[in-house]
């Protein structure tokens, strides 16, 4: 294994754990910010470092259409390319290809699928989502997977699932190990707690730098993610990090962190902040609200970032009213420091013990809802 885990504490199983990287370090329980196109959106790389993000994550089916994986490997790699120095993450493009359906066509081998963009012919196969993601330079790559849809029936589960497994070897053996450089296996299975275990048990035959749980946040609903997690986590490797894909709200990345998950990424808190959605310790807000346009307050008082620092809520309804792009920057910053700011929380619980503590604080704190001016 070339990418190293260090579980530094835990706290019930809940885990405190450090990865070292080829381009850095990564304290967990971490969250990515999704750069989909090389780009956080409204943010620059140093805005988004000084959030305290210590990986983002990279998107392999639109960064091979647009530049283009050879392109982006002429110009130095990624992290160049975008100028983020730190670690980054490549899913491997199944989740995107999947979701293409009628431009696309499935078989045993790969996906052909239409670029959405210009209608080309592409071919997406376990081995070619490897090298695209070794030419983009990421840290860690991603198995290419089919990640099954919902609701599925425990029949086309299982085929889905297998045919990711089969998937999962083909690409362990293209991979090329190098120092700091890791692959991660996905494990799939939808809700079905005996589909969950022989994929988990697939992938540990083969041998993973990291294990991450595919399939969930779909439209299943937090009960059902919180059960397959509940199944699923306590089955993989302890050693190696784990990472729940697509997740998400601020109490489910709770909920996940508390049953042992090290790693996250969600649109949520970039998508939020292009839609006047601000996440904060009393839940969400919504700064389109007429109610924000006399309100002197900042977003969330405690907070540090730029648009709580320097700004009032009032003004961020402006912004968003007059539709301009500041808007969208102040609030995806502070969405990111915000989420930031809760994984810091969480790693400082985990290491002190008091993980329930800081949760029952966490839920009374967020059932309080906001606080509206006298």
């Amino acid at each position: 294994m070339s990418l190293s885990f260090d579980l530094l504490a835990s706290n019930g199983a809940a885990r405190r754990g450090r990865i070292t990287a080829a381009h850095g370090t990564i304290e967990t329980p971490a969250f990515m910010p999704l750069g989909t196109a090389g780009t956080i959106k409204a943010m620059l790389p140093q805005s988004v470092a000084e959030t305290g993000a210590e990986i983002v994550l990279g998107n392999t089916f639109h960064l091979m259409l647009r530049p283009g994986a050879e392109r982006v490997a002429a110009l130095g790699g990624l992290h160049t390319f975008m100028n983020w120095r730190r670690p980054i993450l490549t899913d491997s493009g199944g989740f995107q290809v999947m979701s293409l359906k009628d431009l696309r066509k499935l078989d045993a081998d790969g996906v052909t699928f239409r670029s959405p963009f210009d209608g080309s012919e592409h071919r997406l196969t376990p081995e070619r989502s490897i090298e695209i993601q070794r030419l983009l330079d990421a840290d860690i790559t991603m198995s290419f997977d089919e990640c099954t849809s919902w609701p599925v029936e425990r029949a086309a589960a299982t085929a889905s699932m297998r045919l990711s497994m089969t998937w999962a070897a083909r690409g362990r053996r293209a991979f090329t190990e190098r120092p700091g450089y890791g692959l991660f296996g996905i494990v799939q299975g939808s809700v079905y707690p005996e589909l969950r275990a022989e994929s988990v048990q697939a992938l540990t035959r083969i041998g993973f730098d990291g294990y991450a749980v595919g399939g969930l946040a779909v439209g299943e609903g937090q009960a059902a993610m919180f059960g397959v997690l509940d199944v699923t986590v306590p089955m993989l490797p302890r050693e190696r990090p784990r990472y729940l894909m697509g997740v998400g709200r601020p109490a489910d990345i709770v909920g996940a962190v508390r049953r042992g998950i090290d790693m996250f990424d969600c649109v949520l808190p970039t998508r939020g902040g292009r839609t006047a959605q601000a996440f904060t310790r009393r839940g969400e807000l919504n700064l389109r609200n007429a109610r924000h346009r006399d309100d002197p307050r900042p977003i969330d008082e405690r907070c540090a970032c730029p648009a709580c620092r320097h700004h009032s809520r009032a003004y961020l309804h402006h912004l968003i009213r007059a539709e301009e792009i500041l808007a969208a920057m102040l609030l995806t910053w502070h969405n990111l420091h915000y989420y930031q700011d809760l994984m810091r929380g969480l790693r400082g619980a985990i290491e002190a013990g008091s993980l329930d503590h800081w949760i029952a604080t966490f839920e009374e704190e967020q059932s309080r809802g906001d606080i509206p001016p006298l």
